[in-house]
């Protein structure tokens, strides 16, 4: 691996509270990176960090020959690539952003993993965050498509950006929770499923995971999800809802990094918006931001 390689790879810093000062990009307005970030279908790839000389098989945009790129941690908008690129050929394809948004904080007092389980809404702060998520999308913004996933929470986490822009919220199984086999269960701590022995044996491979839907499985919904909604919004931007493990394994499909990860350091708070910047088909950006500031990620449910 060349040291300019390994150059693209940085930590994501979760910050301790607050929101971001990062601003969640406007199309037409998103500053130009100096070199090209991951392109699907460009030429070639790049190992993950940390790997050191371990091969492992290829996984995220790197399976389709891409080169995976990187984002700075919030405050500090960076993209990168191996691959220098003239900014004068910019502007020649329609850029459309698609928002990610990760809904927003769920009434969950017994601290269960609810997974794909009804009834489970947003609290008293979860709907606040949705407020402040349509208040912050719902200005400025060139939002023609809200779809959601199927669940409750997600679809009240996109009510009032809808009700704001006067547009209906679309529904997309392609973007729910990922399966889990702990579903209706508390997971860790005293009485947690991971004490019971009956669970071990599913607890056996963690890189695919063994206890839930495969990590790749995950992707392919969401990159299908995504491309079908930049065919829709094209020009323009468009938001997806869905939930805190689909929407970051979208993103490190897309940067290229395994898609196995510890779930204590997910950079995806209740409520934050990852945006990918398109020109045409070409994923150009992934810009993280925190409108309604940070949240434990390490919190039970997604």
């Amino acid at each position: 691996m060349s040291s300019n390689q390994r150059g693209l790879r940085g930590k994501l810093a979760v910050p301790a509270t607050g929101p971001t000062s990062l601003p969640i990009p406007l199309r037409g307005d998103h500053p130009a990176p100096a070199e090209a970030p991951p392109s699907l279908g460009g030429p070639g790839s790049a190992a993950d960090a940390g790997q050191g000389h371990v091969t492992s098989p290829a996984e995220g945009s790197e399976a389709y020959g891409a080169e995976p790129g990187t984002i700075a941690a919030p405050g500090e908008p960076a993209s990168s690539s191996s691959t220098s690129r003239d900014s004068s050929a910019r502007g020649t394809e329609a850029q459309t952003i698609v928002h990610l948004v990760r809904h927003g904080e769920v009434h969950n007092p017994e601290g269960v993993l609810y997974g794909r389980l009804p009834g489970f809404r947003l609290s008293e702060l979860g709907r606040s965050q949705a407020e402040t998520v349509g208040r912050v999308l719902g200005s400025g913004h060139d939002i023609v498509s809200i779809v959601a996933s199927p669940l409750q929470r997600a679809q009240e986490t996109a009510a009032p950006l809808a009700e704001r822009l006067g547009l209906p919220v679309g529904i997309d199984e392609d973007i729910i929770e990922a399966d889990n086999r702990f579903e209706g269960n508390k997971v860790g701590g005293p009485g947690g499923a991971l004490r019971d022995p009956q669970y071990w044996p599913i607890l056996l491979n963690p890189l695919r995971p063994s206890w839930g839907e495969p990590y790749l499985q995950i992707a392919h919904r969401m990159i299908g999800a995504v491309y079908s909604t930049l065919d829709v919004a094209r020009g323009h931007e468009a938001v997806l809802v869905s939930h805190q493990l689909p929407v970051y394994t979208t993103r490190r499909f897309l940067e290229g990094r395994r898609l196995w990860h510890d779930p204590r350091k997910r950079q995806c708070s209740l409520a934050s918006i990852t945006s990918l910047v398109f020109e045409g088909t070409t994923l150009r950006d992934i810009v993280y931001s925190e409108p309604a500031g940070a949240s434990d990620p390490s919190q039970t449910g997604a």
